[in-house]
């Protein structure tokens, strides 16, 4: 059955291949920079590792909903907790507890944090049985349906390594960072009455690398500062993108586009778009090479676009961009003139 855009969105937003049918909420912090709509998803099922669409969302309230931490409201030290659930999605520092009430198999929480944080999960109490097969694994970036971000080629850990079980760990580890504004939690317990706590911190990230956009609209600076590195920055919606700005270590006023020469720079942009959280598997829209200051527009009518920034560490390089999400008036408007035809037919 043909999904649509706004229900793809949501797949790819709150869905793994091992999760049960519930109705969860996005949470966002009180007073931060940017926040996004409550989405409620319910009634779907899975079958063979693969979501379908069935009676599948309720609704997109275009209210906000907010969970204000203590601290924010002057009360303190004292920490934002609450339970976390099997399937969950967490944008807030605080205490999250998770108690089983029967056997938990296959649950997962999603963490979000501003572009430019990364986050710390810290184990405060477990009580899981590890040899009897309960495990809680923290993976450093979001897997959904196989597809990672970000990328093993964008990530700077091998992909073992960004998997690390706190049954493996040993007692002198208890904390985890991730690499990027995004992790998750994975966990199965077996027993009624297993628990454990984390407590979810978010810390400054001075040069964000791979980024994952909490909104439909906004602005970013991408900066590599001489680091032989890949760093995206992923809009999981349909966009109208503006890119202002090149600075790729040459001085050049005239950007040269989806050129040979292009495949074989040491630095360069790109525009990607498609429907996979994966940037390995996303189609090229366009190469910049060359530095310039734009601007340039385009519609990219995909589930996901990325703006990738490949270095060679010789220069320090820097990319400014813009985009909002596409109306339905635009969508239908690309749609009917075949343009981005892939990203209908993927």
């Amino acid at each position: 059955m043909a999904r649509t855009l706004r229900a793809r969105f949501l797949v790819l937003l709150l869905s793994v291949s091992v999760l049960r049918a519930h109705c969860r909420f996005l949470q966002v912090r009180k007073g931060a920079r940017t926040t996004s709509p409550t989405r409620k998803l319910c009634s779907f099922f899975l079958q063979n590792n693969n979501i379908y669409k069935d009676d599948f969302y309720s609704f997109l309230n275009s209210e906000l909903k907010r969970e204000t931490s203590p601290q924010e409201e002057g009360q303190g030290e004292e920490l934002y907790r609450r339970p976390l659930r099997c399937l969950d999605m967490v944008a807030v520092d605080g205490q999250f507890t998770f108690t089983a009430d029967r056997p938990q198999l296959s649950c997962a929480a999603f963490l979000l944090a501003e572009p430019d944080q990364v986050i710390e999960v810290e184990y405060d109490s477990v009580d899981i049985d590890c040899r009897g097969g309960d495990f809680i694994t923290v993976f450093d970036g979001w897997v959904m349906k196989g597809e990672k971000f970000p990328s093993s080629q964008d990530h700077p850990l091998p992909l073992h390594e960004r998997y690390v079980n706190y049954c493996s760990m040993g007692s002198l580890r208890t904390t985890v960072r991730s690499n990027q504004n995004v992790a998750m939690v994975f966990f199965r317990v077996h027993n009624a009455g297993s628990s454990f706590t984390l407590t979810l911190r978010k810390h400054v990230n001075p040069f964000p690398c791979n980024v994952m956009s909490q909104t439909p609209e906004g602005s970013y600076t991408m900066v590599i500062p001489q680091q032989h590195r890949n760093c995206s920055f992923s809009i999981v919606y349909p966009v109208a993108i503006d890119i202002s700005e090149f600075s790729l270590g040459r001085f050049n006023n005239v950007p040269k586009r989806s050129m040979p020469g292009c495949a074989d720079s040491g630095d360069l942009v790109q525009l990607l778009g498609g429907n996979s959280l994966d940037t390995m598997k996303l189609v090229p829209i366009t190469d910049v090479c060359v530095s310039f200051t734009g601007p340039t527009h385009m519609k990219v009518a995909c589930d996901n676009t990325v703006v990738r920034m490949v270095s060679s560490g010789t220069f320090v390089n820097r990319v400014s961009f813009s985009y909002r999400m596409l109306d339905r008036h635009e969508l239908q408007n690309i749609k009917l003139n075949n343009v981005e035809d892939f990203c209908f037919n993927n």
